[in-house]
């Protein structure tokens, strides 16, 4: 295999790995460093054996995103505020022509579901990741994971049963999201409480990520009453030279709001029965800085 062949071979299979890294540690920073490091220890062996270069590849990527998810995990950092992942932008374009596939992606790393594997351990966290929604057989995940197969259906099972338990149940409709998410929009920006409830569920749910680092509630918001008046109030402050974007972010329509030129905060619903079930707003700057417009 020569160098170029094994470039090419790794820049076809990188949206995947990526793909892989970001579920397994919710960061797009830590992803791209974990691919990197990837392509460095692919770049540097001997290749002559390796008769399957994607599970190869993703074997590599899993046990390096293990091993940063344990570094984080013991380093017991505390942060200000609820958590939510680093927003990440998807757009499967032609690579993933099959609906139902497209719909299984788009779940597997919507922020409902990337909360809930935060509290799995890496080893679940992996095992959940490629079973679930890369659709990896129980043996290949085994071999990957230096793990029997027993001990990696077992492992896939305990994962599925909590994440199922704590999985919000939202509809996925990408047009009924993208609709309501423009009037939630076009509601909040104009301080309209009104109209902000006559979209919200009644317990619907804010989740504002700052990290300590920007202004939004330090606890979740529940029920319409709360979450509309805090989103009038917002919207009195005003943000300085306002611009909003529309994106897929997380496998759904977002909306990016741009202060100056510059990412401010990220919004994203969650849609059920006709309403808005979940609103989530990230701040911290630190993890908008992906999504920054050249």
């Amino acid at each position: 295999m020569t160098t170029e062949t094994a470039t090419d071979l790794f820049e076809a299979h990188r949206p995947v790995l990526l793909g892989v890294a970001y579920r397994m540690l919710g960061r797009v920073a830590d992803a791209e460093d974990v691919v990197q490091e990837a392509w460095l220890r692919w770049s540097g062996s001997d290749r002559g054996d390796v008769r399957e270069p994607r599970g190869y590849l993703v074997r590599i990527t899993t046990r390096l995103a293990i091993d940063r998810l344990r570094q984080i995990k013991s380093r017991g950092e505390t942060y200000v505020g609820p958590w939510l992942p680093e927003p990440y932008v998807t757009d499967f374009g032609d690579t993933v022509p099959d609906t139902a596939e497209r719909a299984v992606l788009a779940d597997s790393v919507s922020l409902a579901v990337l909360v809930v594997l935060e509290s799995l351990s890496p080893l679940e966290r992996a095992v959940f990741v490629l079973r679930e929604a890369f659709g990896f057989p129980y043996a290949d995940i085994a071999a990957m994971l230096d793990r029997g197969e027993p001990a990696v259906r077992q492992l896939a099972g305990r994962a599925r049963k909590h994440v199922e338990e704590r999985r919000p149940r939202y509809e996925v409709d990408p047009a009924q999201r993208r609709d309501l998410t423009e009037r939630f929009l076009a509601a909040a920006a104009e301080g309209d409480l009104e109209g902000l409830m006559a979209l919200l569920a009644p317990d619907v749910r804010l989740v504002g990520d700052s990290g300590g680092k920007a202004r939004a509630p330090l606890r979740a918001l529940q029920t319409a009453d709360k979450v509309g008046r805090f989103l009038v109030g917002a919207a009195r402050k005003g943000v300085p030279d306002f611009a909003v974007r529309f994106l897929e972010l997380n496998g759904g329509p977002a909306v990016l709001v741009l202060s100056g030129g510059k990412p401010d905060s990220v919004f994203q619903v969650d849609v059920a029965d006709g309403r808005v079930q979940a609103v989530y707003i990230v701040r911290n700057p630190d993890k908008l800085r992906s999504l920054a417009v050249e």
